[in-house]
């Protein structure tokens, strides 16, 4: 028995790595080049073809007789996508995140150019998360973490819009009001892959937010640390940025990206 389940998931890693190398050719393929590219013989690919072919997602072009992918594997992603935006393990990920730091942890979207907190995570430990970071409620992009990500994807022309719509309204003294500190502070988190708001929104409250791409490598939605600027320090956030890194990725993988690097 456990020699038999052995070689079913061979064989099911083989139909995978097959469909994954379909997957990256600009062009239809012949079946010899197909196995040797994967290091299989011809008769083996060829019973993943003709699986696949089975169920509509390859077919054969008639006059070359070369095998290509279907587009019925989007169809399948983007069902996926229509009934799991934000999967529920990104959920599991949040909370270790909240419970291992002992801090509030956030995710939140970008709509209409404005950050809405689609969830918040408390620790075990019973921190208190601010009233502008309930599930629900909606914040500038310019003055938290997570609006500076999803700006750091923006277009001047789109950086323009905003601010064409938008007053930089000061909330403390931290809070940007200018538009060229706000580009510079965009190059910042571009070069560095995450963002802060350095009690930019609260006097007294620091947060470190890091991006979650989907697999198309677009910026689905962004993370965020939140507690008290005695807490949150410098030296904590440099602490814990490694970690936070590898969760980053680990989200994002959870939403299909496997390829995670800065903006």
């Amino acid at each position: 028995m456990k020699k038999k389940t052995l070689s079913s998931n061979q064989s099911s890693d083989k139909l995978l790595k097959l469909i994954e190398f379909l997957a990256i050719q600009n062009n239809p393929l012949r079946l010899t080049d197909i196995a040797n590219s994967l290091d299989m013989n011809s008769s083996t690919a060829l019973r993943f073809i003709t699986s696949l072919m089975r169920n509509g997602y390859v077919m054969q072009e008639a006059e070359t007789s070369k095998y290509y992918l279907t587009y019925k594997l989007c169809a399948l992603g983007q069902q996926v996508r229509n009934h799991r935006e934000l999967p529920e393990a990104l959920k599991l990920h949040l909370k270790d995140i909240a419970n291992t730091l002992g801090e509030t942890v956030c995710l939140a979207v970008n709509q209409n150019d404005s950050v809405v907190y689609v969830d918040v995570f408390e620790s075990s430990t019973g921190q208190i998360v601010k009233a502008t970071q309930r599930i629900g409620a909606i914040a500038p992009l310019y003055c938290t973490g997570i609006g500076k990500l999803f700006l750091a994807t923006y277009t001047p022309e789109q950086i323009d819009n905003m601010l064409a719509h938008q007053e930089l309204v000061r909330f403390t003294e931290k809070t940007i009001t200018t538009k060229k500190a706000l580009l510079e502070e965009i190059a910042k988190v571009k070069e560095l892959g995450y963002a802060k708001d350095d009690e930019e929104c609260e006097i007294g409250t620091r947060c470190l937010s890091l991006p979650i791409y989907d697999h198309s490598g677009t910026l689905k939605a962004g993370f965020s640390v939140t507690g008290p600027s005695g807490r949150l320090t410098d030296e904590w956030m440099e602490k814990w940025l490694p970690y936070l890194r590898d969760m980053s990725t680990k989200l994002s993988n959870d939403l299909g990206f496997n390829n995670l690097g800065v903006f």
